[in-house]
C-alpha cells in the first residue's frame, strides 16, 4: 500500500499482560466486531473503505484465507467472502453494491497504482 505506515518494531507493551490464547480470543472478537459493523453499515462501498483505509471487506476475506493457509487449512475464497459479508457475494453485490463514481475511481488509481 503506498503511503501506508508499518508498525515499528517496538517491544509489545501487551507483553507480560496477557497470556497467548487470551491475546487470540481478544484478538479473534475484535475481527467479529470489525465484521458485524460492516455488516451493519452496508452503505459504506469497498472502494470507500479502499481509499480512506487501503482495505475492504475483499482484503480481509483475502487475510482470513491466507491465514488459514498459513495453518495448513485450504478454505475456499467464496465461502471466506461469505464470513466476511454475511451472505453470498453475489447476492451483496446485487443488494448493495454501487457503481464507483469516476472521482472515487480517479483515487483509487492515484493510491494504488499497482492494484
Amino acid at each position: 500500500m503506498a503511503g501506508s505506515q508499518q508498525r515499528h518494531d517496538t517491544p509489545d507493551t501487551l507483553e507480560g499482560t496477557l497470556d497467548e490464547r487470551t491475546r487470540t480470543e481478544l484478538e479473534a472478537a475484535t475481527f467479529r466486531r470489525l465484521v458485524q459493523h460492516l455488516d451493519e453499515n452496508r452503505d459504506v462501498q469497498n472502494i470507500d473503505l479502499m481509499n480512506l483505509a487501503g482495505f475492504c471487506r475483499n482484503c480481509l476475506s483475502k487475510w482470513y484465507r491466507a491465514a488459514a493457509q498459513d495453518k495448513g487449512i485450504d478454505l475456499d475464497y467464496e465461502a471466506v467472502r461469505e464470513r466476511v459479508y454475511g451472505m453470498p457475494y453475489a447476492d451483496w453485490k446485487e443488494a448493495y453494491h454501487k457503481e464507483a463514481t469516476p472521482e472515487q475511481q480517479a483515487e483509487f488509481k492515484a493510491r494504488n497504482p499497482d492494484h
